[in-house]
């Protein structure tokens, strides 16, 4: 029998270990959570009393439907929560738990990581306070708290106003929404974005919902700098204007949009592209997910397209992978999830004009602010080093003379900005300066165990 490993339990996770169960195949599901669900359909503590209504609204069929599916096939299903995969190499996958080291050889893989905020640094961003968006998401569902009593979410981001929106319903009520993006770039993206209808009513009924609420919704703002000594006291911007606001908070949730996690996509050996309307290197796929030799790359860790194109991605994946092993033909309807999956992706282009990356921000960013905060390199850091003599300008030279890069998040929350601020540095296009690239461990493990694991 073959092994085939899935890499991810969110959606599409979920959804790919499902196709395989019904297909008669016991896949290994790894993931780094307690519960499956992924951020997008996390679970809620079991030991918290929340409303899980509330929280997910309209969705929450959706949700439950799929956890309460996947439940049911744990028995044809090895789900290994709590796991982190921290390499692959030749066909096997080197994991970490509480049990120590092992590794796992596999035939197939399915990546399903998911993504990550992406963040672009503002002064005071590093203060006590300042969460990322998914953060602010994690500590309601997961610990069932507010992250302050006065919040303000800032960014750009359809996130921003679902977080909002989530918090609102469980009782918070000094909020407010501050998007960085101007309302006629919204306006400009609406044709686009009733590609997908549901989607699209889907957000519009969020701001409509805060609306409702009376929570305050600024568009088109500059963030100037979050303020605060010891933890966040006040946040300062711009409207649209130009007129200087000081809003106090003690609160802050940062994002604008979605990152995809691809450390593990190239490690197995995926090839990547840069996609210019979401300025982000991506896996290489084709139509189904597949990525190479028997690996497929499902959800947003292929391309951000959000919950329903993670799920229809994975059963995709499952059942593509079993094709190219010989194990099962195609699935009847692979060529519907082709169009759903690419109309939502699409979608995401779109939505990338309604809520813009500013990347231009990187040109003024004051030279004081802190870029990478594991290794505490400013802006004017990896301005200096752009302009000295060591040959080509690239971002895996310019992480090994500044450090931007090399601490605990490897990359993941200063890689974004690192880029634009690079590329703005030496006047180059922002995919001439490339993409730092993956090294194990991908994250964080004992020292003990690598060194077992090299012996």
């Amino acid at each position: 029998m073959r092994q085939i490993l899935i890499i991810g339990a969110g959606p599409a996770g979920m959804s790919a270990a499902m196709a395989l169960a019904e297909a008669g195949i016991r896949p290994i599901v790894i993931d780094e959570n307690t519960l499956a669900g992924g951020q997008g359909f996390r679970q809620t503590n079991p030991d918290i009393d929340l409303d899980a209504d509330a929280i997910y609204g309209r969705e929450y069929g959706r949700y439950r439907d799929l956890h309460s599916r996947f439940r049911s096939c744990l028995d044809k299903i090895d789900h290994r929560s709590s796991t982190l995969v921290w390499a692959i190499h030749d066909r096997k996958a080197h994991t970490f738990n509480d049990k120590g080291f092992s590794e796992i050889a596999f035939d197939g893989l399915i990546l399903a990581p998911g993504a990550t905020d992406r963040l672009m640094p503002l002064p005071g961003w590093t203060l006590p306070g300042v969460f990322s968006l998914g953060a602010a998401q994690v500590a309601l569902k997961d610990q069932g708290c507010f992250i302050g009593r006065r919040i303000v979410f800032a960014g750009s981001s359809p996130l921003l106003l679902l977080a909002a929106l989530q918090y609102h319903k469980l009782g918070a009520r000094q909020l407010c929404v501050l998007d960085t993006t101007p309302l006629h770039h919204k306006l400009r993206a609406a044709p686009g974005l009733l590609n997908s209808g549901r989607t699209f009513l889907q957000g519009l009924s969020y701001l409509w919902a805060l609306k409702k609420r009376g929570v305050p919704i600024h568009n088109g703002v500059e963030l100037r700098e979050i303020e605060g000594q010891d933890r966040v006291t006040a946040i300062r911007f711009c409207d649209a204007s130009g007129t200087e606001h000081r809003l106090t908070c003690d609160a802050v949730a940062l994002g604008y949009g979605l990152r995809a996690e691809t450390q593990l996509a190239e490690l197995a050996g995926a090839d990547f592209r840069f996609d210019h309307r979401l300025r982000q290197w991506l896996p290489r796929v084709d139509e189904n997910g597949r990525a190479g030799d028997c690996l497929y790359i499902a959800g947003d860790g292929a391309a951000t397209g959000g919950a329903y194109a993670a799920i229809a991605s994975g059963t995709l994946a499952a059942t593509a992978l079993l094709g190219e092993l010989g194990m099962s033909q195609a699935g009847k309807n692979g060529a519907h999830l082709q169009t759903q999956v690419g109309k939502l992706r699409r979608f995401q282009h779109h939505l990338a004009t309604a809520f813009r990356w500013p990347h231009e921000t990187a040109q003024t960013l004051p030279g004081h602010t802190i870029v990478c905060r594991c290794e505490n390199v400013t802006a004017d850091d990896i301005r200096t080093a752009a302009t000295q003599a060591f040959g080509p300008v690239e971002l895996n030279r310019m992480k090994a003379i500044t450090r931007c890069g090399m601490g605990r998040c490897q990359g993941r929350f200063c890689s974004a900005a690192l880029a634009e601020i690079t590329a703005a540095a030496c006047g180059k296009p922002i995919d001439a300066v490339g993409r730092l690239r993956a090294q194990a461990p991908v994250k964080p493990v004992p020292i003990s165990t690598t060194e077992t694991a090299l012996r």
